[in-house]
């Protein structure tokens, strides 16, 4: 991934998360290098995944970041996707539990469509995607962020990864593919670097699932201790109450 810097947009302003069960919905957000098993970790986690790479900047956008060697847009730059809408969606979901995203054709470079993510009443949910870190401050600043995690592996296994999942999917031709896989390759631990400098705790997927399994029982208690504490509150509103003749 490229290093390029951006304009970071605005937090949204602090609100009260939707409460799903009398507990605050949070985020995780699931970052790392392109092809480092974000997706499969996040499905693996069986909680709702919003992903993040479907707020990508279409193929025709002015302000797409350029490839130096003039070989076409840096699609691994942070200005090559729409970081606001992002954040947008997030604190939508963490405010009303659904929201709709786009739909993104990366063999296109082009959105195609809108679908609707509800959480389906679950406290906890995974935002991942390359540029996850990037919104890593407005989430917290918002209240919304439960955890930030950067995969990280072998660069040799992701490089592999990347580009066999690349090729089978047609994201892109074949020979933009293998001149950005071995671009990425040497740049992997500076992504990794930079994620982690954004807020991200780099880590390997077995420590990944064991921190979003924590997330996951830290959100429980929290729910259970709401829980309580509303019934508390009725039970005391309903011995002060007056009786009526």
């Amino acid at each position: 991934m490229s290093l390029h810097s951006r304009t970071r947009p605005p937090a949204p302003e602090p609100s009260t998360p939707f409460e799903q069960g009398g507990a605050p919905v949070r985020v995780i957000l699931l970052t790392g290098p392109s092809g480092s098993g974000k997706t499969s970790l996040a499905a693996l986690s069986g909680l709702p995944v919003l992903n993040l790479d479907d707020f990508y900047k279409e193929g025709t956008d002015p302000t797409l970041p350029q490839l130096p060697d003039g070989g076409g847009a840096d699609w691994d730059a942070p200005l090559s996707w729409d970081a606001s809408a992002a954040v947008a969606a997030i604190d939508a979901l963490c405010r009303s539990g659904r929201t709709d995203v786009p739909v993104y054709d990366l063999s296109a470079s082009a959105r195609v469509g809108t679908t609707g993510l509800d959480l389906g009443g679950a406290p906890l949910f995974i935002a991942e995607g390359i540029f996850a870190a990037d919104v890593i401050a407005d989430c917290r600043a918002a209240g919304l962020l439960a955890d930030a995690l950067c995969l990280r592996g072998r660069p040799a296994t992701t490089f592999r990864r990347r580009l066999a999942r690349d090729l089978r999917e047609g994201r892109k031709s074949a020979p933009y593919l293998v001149r950005r896989g071995l671009r990425l390759l040497r740049a992997e631990r500076s992504v990794v670097a930079r994620h982690t400098a954004l807020g991200a705790h780099p880590c390997a997927k077995p420590e990944a699932l064991a921190r979003i399994s924590a997330a996951r029982t830290m959100d429980a208690a929290d729910a259970a201790d709401a829980v309580q504490a509303a019934d508390t509150v009725d039970t005391m509103q309903a011995v002060d109450a007056p009786v009526r003749s």
